[in-house]
């Protein structure tokens, strides 16, 4: 077998990792058990954040995933939401759904295909704003990088594309199983974008909180968005907590660039703009490089001061995204010649963890769950 191949964690690996989710959570009084919510300040630290479920197990955005996820342990499992023509929101990491379907296998769409400028950027594929509901759930699930994860491609067509209803119906059907709430994470996906197109993200996003009493501050549930304006847009229709996305410090939020705000990441992250977001949000969710920058090699650093310039705001930092393969991994963290095989990723991890983030966006919840076991026991 060539190294890298066979990843999937073990039996020890998975019990381990679902035993210490399952007690981490905290549960403390009849309230939370019978799925009241619990405050956000009492989710384990380092939090495990479910990057779009368990995406280095299961093609991402699939119940699936995120079941998976909640199955080996994880806090919080994330969903991105994007629109279908008729107003569903549905999970997708992208509205170009030309990597995670197989709608280019489908006679019937090949017309659909076709060129959009997104946040900027012309994009060639599959949009979900194209299609209804019914014609997106014709649609089957598959792995976006195959090429890096081979043995997620076992799981291609196994399940349809959900809507963010039923996600939020699956959170609670567990969380009664479970006795416990289930966590959501939920970003709204190039909000200035479909807004323009007559497809604003927020008041269907909040219609469905409210249904699902997820619509205030002690809701087992985060709010996220690369955007501010969407953040400060929800923050005035519920009280759910929410972080702002932050991409890389010399990048200007779409909706600034659309304003003409002449911000850039970097001000945002600066004590000012981080006393501005504390306004608003509960937290950020910055790069990892921006927590500890890497050399010209793509070695770890020295961490900046975003850890504390961000607490002292009362600021929590979910930073995004830890994944097991070499490819993805600080240099210095790297094992062997295999891209796509595993590499010392508790050693990145507890370098990022020894910097004070309260939570990291993982594609391996059983791995990050372990490495933040392997932190509070030192």
């Amino acid at each position: 077998m060539t190294q890298g191949m066979d990843r999937r964690p073990g039996r020890r690996t998975v019990l381990g990792a679902a035993v210490l989710g399952a007690a981490a959570v905290g549960l403390s009084g009849t309230a939370r058990a019978a799925g009241h919510g619990a405050p956000y300040r009492e989710l384990p630290v380092p939090t495990v954040i479910g990057h779009r479920g368990t995406a280095g197990y299961r093609p991402e955005h699939t119940i699936g995933s995120y079941q998976h996820a909640l199955d080996l342990g994880a806090h919080i499992i994330e969903q991105d939401v994007v629109p279908t023509r008729d107003g569903h929101l549905i999970c997708r990491h992208e509205n170009d759904i030309s990597a995670t379907t197989d709608v280019s296998a489908h006679p019937e769409f090949a017309d659909r295909r076709t060129t959009r400028t997104v946040d900027g950027v012309p994009v060639t594929g599959w949009f979900t704003e194209d299609f209804t509901l019914a014609e997106i759930k014709t649609l089957r699930a598959k792995e976006r990088i195959p090429g890096n994860r081979q043995h997620n491609t076992l799981y291609d067509g196994r399940w349809s594309v959900p809507t963010f209803a039923e996600v939020l119906r699956w959170a609670e059907q567990e969380g009664r199983k479970r006795g416990r709430p289930v966590w959501l994470y939920t970003e709204t996906k190039h909000p200035t974008y479909f807004r323009k197109r007559g497809l604003g993200l927020e008041e269907p996003l909040v219609a469905l909180l409210r249904r699902y009493g997820r619509d205030h501050r002690n809701s087992p549930q985060f709010l996220q968005s690369f955007e501010p304006g969407s953040i400060q847009r929800l923050s005035r229709l519920v009280t759910t907590p929410a972080v702002v996305l932050l991409s890389t410090p010399d990048s200007r939020p779409w909706d600034f660039v659309e304003a003409g705000d002449p911000r850039t990441v970097a001000d945002l992250q600066s004590p000012g703009g981080l006393k501005w977001i504390a306004s608003y949000a509960q937290g950020i969710g910055p790069t990892l490089d921006s927590v500890i920058p890497k050399d010209a090699a793509g070695r770890l650093t020295e961490p900046t001061s975003l850890v504390r310039d961000a607490h002292a705001q009362g600021l929590l930092l979910h930073p995004y995204t830890m994944r097991n393969e070499n490819t993805f991994l600080p240099a210095d963290f790297r094992r062997g010649t295999d891209p796509n095989a595993y590499g010392d990723a508790f050693g990145a991890f507890r370098a990022y963890f020894a910097t004070g983030i309260d939570g990291v966006f993982s594609d391996n919840a059983d791995t990050a769950l372990l490495a933040a076991a392997d932190f509070g026991d030192r």
